[in-house]
């Protein structure tokens, strides 16, 4: 016995829906507006995705010749100005390496800290702002993909692709950076750029980025002035962290008697210094200063010698896990924010 399809059905459906999707099926007009997105943005997408190729490649060839250079010349773990001895001798190798390799690193790491702001830039703000500004998504939320589905696909499928290509630049420069990284290189994990640039804080300050310009979008609704509250909006989230970031966690504290030498490791950071007194109280405002008469004021004031505070290196992966969870936490608050204003706008 043979089936004859009607004309029009392709043997799958009801005449005038050739692919058998009826108008209530739900998956259809999503997997549309997911491509829509692609294709609405697939300039920038591809800029990013092509960014992470060029930059792994890149960063892989890098990292075998500084590892080489390290490898030669016996310098690993080894500063321009070093107490250990089996660094004795390797100033001038350590000069060159920086000479050399340094510029590269800088570079890398400058754009992984612009990152940020140019996915706010390019991707965040102009995402709702312009279908807003053109009335483009009047034609969109008129089919049957509602408004909070439409939000939640606009932002999904960008979100997803900044997630991925974030996280795998950060590994990328975090493997790299394991080569080179505090002593050889003079890049400390602590320095604003290095510290921005490493692990979870670019990821998570992406996101907030795209967050940023997506509610921008939602309440400016002109592209161009969405812009320019996203890019002051993160420039002042990385600025204030910054600033709040020695406090994230607690210091540690060592205290270097009279006559001793005062210094920490290379790649410790240093949060706060002064005098302490026999009593065991520190003084962050010393009494004296160099001078003649010093250690007589330093008797004066019953003052047995100095304390330095500061952030070892085992503290930096915890305190940048604790300030991208502040950062994603921020994110997070933002979208709830971006979903609630798309409803009560559209209902």
């Amino acid at each position: 016995m043979t089936t004859t399809a009607h004309p029009g059905t392709n043997g799958r459906g009801t005449a005038g829906d050739p692919g058998g999707i009826r108008e209530g099926d739900g998956p259809a007009p999503l997997r549309g507006l997911v491509w829509l997105v692609w294709r609405q943005h697939r300039l920038v997408f591809g800029v990013l995705l092509a960014a992470v190729a060029g930059g792994a490649v890149w960063c892989a060839v890098l990292r075998g010749q500084m590892a080489g250079f390290i490898d030669a010349h016996h310098i690993a773990g080894c500063s321009q100005i070093s107490l250990d001895p089996r660094c004795a001798h390797t100033q001038e190798a350590v000069s060159a390496f920086r000479e050399t390799y340094g510029p590269f690193l800088r570079l890398v790491e400058v754009g992984l800290v612009l990152l940020p702001a140019l996915i706010g830039l390019f991707l965040g703000a102009p995402l709702i702002a312009r279908e807003l500004e053109a009335g483009t998504d009047k034609l969109v939320l008129t089919q049957s993909v509602g408004p909070l589905r439409w939000l939640a696909v606009k932002t999904g499928l960008p979100a997803l692709i900044v997630l991925a290509s974030t996280t795998a630049l950060s590994l990328v420069y975090s493997w790299l950076w394991q080569v080179a990284g505090d002593e050889v290189s003079g890049f400390y994990w602590y320095s604003a750029l290095g510290f921005d640039a490493l692990g979870p804080v670019p990821v998570a300050y992406s996101l907030l980025a795209l967050a940023v310009g997506v509610l921008a979008g939602l309440l400016q609704r002109r592209t161009v002035l969405s812009m320019g509250v996203t890019l002051a909006a993160v420039v002042a989230a990385q600025v204030v962290l910054a600033q709040l970031r020695p406090y994230l966690l607690p210091t540690v504290t060592k205290e270097f008697k009279n006559g001793r030498p005062a210094q920490l490791a290379d790649d410790a950071w240093l949060v706060g210094q002064g005098d302490y007194v026999r009593s065991g109280a520190h003084l962050a405002d010393s009494p004296c200063h160099a001078s003649p008469g010093y250690e007589a004021c330093q008797r004066a004031h019953d003052v047995a010698g100095q304390y330095m505070d500061y952030h070892p290196a085992s503290h930096h992966w915890p305190l940048a896990w604790i300030e991208a969870g502040i950062v994603l936490a921020g994110a997070a608050v933002l979208t709830v924010i971006a979903f609630r204003v798309m409803r009560r706008r559209h209902g």
